[in-house]
């Protein structure tokens, strides 16, 4: 069996990494790929513009791809999945339409609000005036998102109205985002502890994966510019029985329902990004793809085939899989390019002393190989990931996994997994 993976980042090395596990499967292909996945055993990068769909098609045609899985967001909202399901071809992600929960901030938050989804209280603008006028009629601190496609980045917690406007001719004026940024939704600011839960989804049925907690900050404690995320750990203890099973009622499934009502059934992994305070709930956002980097600690748990449970979401047979988990945890850490998440140098060549030992997984983010060397190509360049006994373990592990790595300007947070120790 051959499969395809879309992507290029952490989280395409870990599914390329977990697919070719399987015995079943000859070679996994990574499209475009990075260092990691270039080295990595049974998987190899191909050279294709996954922004051209035919090309993309005969490719698979080619090298009798059984599976594709789209990792990040941009193809999914582009329609890439549509597009090969009308040739036959098997893919693992949501239609076009609904991965606007995830493409668009204004879409979700009335979707939410339409099917009865806990969210914070919000306002949406397309134009900058009218946004700035209602900073001055709001309590802060406030939240300010780009309403598209911003790779994690485009939303600003602001302490006060001056904030809030520095962000708002960031996004309108500046055009920090791109056209991301065309519009943005203004809410309130939540008090709480985040908590990520990704699910396989097919139509109306569900299989949670375990749970996790990333680290969105660029700082220790949690200061800082938001990023794509600085690390993450798995199992997330804050996500108890009691409060898995209000997820999957309150937010999972009135979504499945929602999108079948609209016509956009959901095929694909659903990740809530959820604000929890004693035991109460409310989405921060919705992605439609698996988190970056909360896939990393999560697949090194997962002793079932990724594989199969794609296969089974895709052929309606989820209620027919059971899925296992390792009994250890995981504990996943970041390490970045000196700037990020703002302008970061790139290019620099990477020294790696040690990995994939024991239960300890090095995954590549932002790498490309030139000449046979490592070299930065991104601002987030690994995920240094570990297994362990505990959390504690875990976390132990995967800092002295970071320590193996070596490059000009590499910066990481020194706190990953402390909130689960508390």
């Amino acid at each position: 069996m051959y499969i395809l993976v879309i992507g290029s980042g952490g989280r395409e090395h870990a599914l390329a990494w977990k697919c070719a596990q399987d015995a079943s499967v000859s070679e996994v292909f990574v499209c475009p790929g990075n260092a990691g996945t270039a080295l990595e055993n049974k998987v190899s990068n191909a050279s294709i513009d996954i922004s051209n769909f035919e090309e993309v098609k005969d490719f698979c045609i080619e090298k009798n791809i059984a599976l594709v899985i789209v990792g990040p967001e941009q193809p999914l909202v582009d329609g890439l999945v549509d597009y090969l399901q009308t040739v036959n071809i098997k893919t693992f992600g949501p239609s076009s339409a609904a991965a606007q929960l995830e493409g668009s901030k204004t879409f979700s938050k009335d979707f939410f609000i339409q099917y009865g989804i806990p969210t914070a209280t919000y306002v949406a603008f397309n134009n900058f005036d009218s946004a700035k006028e209602h900073l001055k009629k709001i309590p802060y601190p406030t939240v300010v998102k780009a309403d598209g496609l911003a790779a994690g980045k485009g939303v600003i917690i602001c302490q006060t109205e001056n904030e809030a406007l520095e962000a708002l001719i960031s996004i309108f004026k500046d055009q920090a985002f791109g056209d991301a940024g065309t519009s943005v939704v203004i809410e309130d600011f939540l008090i709480g502890e985040e908590a990520s839960f990704i699910a396989v989804v097919s139509k109306d049925k569900i299989i949670p994966l375990a749970t996790s907690q990333d680290h969105k900050a660029v700082g220790d404690g949690d200061v800082g510019l938001n990023t794509g995320g600085m690390g993450a750990y798995s199992p997330a203890p804050i996500v108890d029985e009691k409060l898995h099973q209000k997820i999957i009622d309150e937010v999972m499934q009135p979504t499945m329902q929602g999108l079948i009502t609209e016509g956009s059934p959901y095929l694909g992994f659903l990740y809530a990004g959820l604000m929890i305070n004693n035991g109460e709930l409310k989405v921060l956002e919705f992605n439609c793809r698996f988190g970056d980097p909360e896939t990393q600690p999560i697949l090194l748990r997962l002793q079932s085939s990724l594989v199969e449970l794609c296969l089974a979401a895709i052929d309606d047979r989820l209620n027919d899989y059971q899925i296992q988990w390792a009994d250890e945890h995981a504990c996943g850490v970041v390490i970045a390019s000196h700037g990020y998440p703002e302008d970061y140098t790139k290019n620099n060549e990477v020294t790696i002393k040690s990995s994939d030992v024991g239960g300890m997984k090095l995954f590549h983010a932002g790498t490309k190989l030139q000449s046979d060397k490592v070299l930065t190509s991104g601002g987030r360049v690994f995920c240094a990931t570990a297994l362990g006994k505990d959390l504690q373990e875990a976390q132990s592990r995967a800092y002295d996994l970071v320590e193996s790595v070596s490059f000009e300007g590499a910066f990481y947070r020194k706190d990953i997994g402390n909130k689960g120790l508390k």
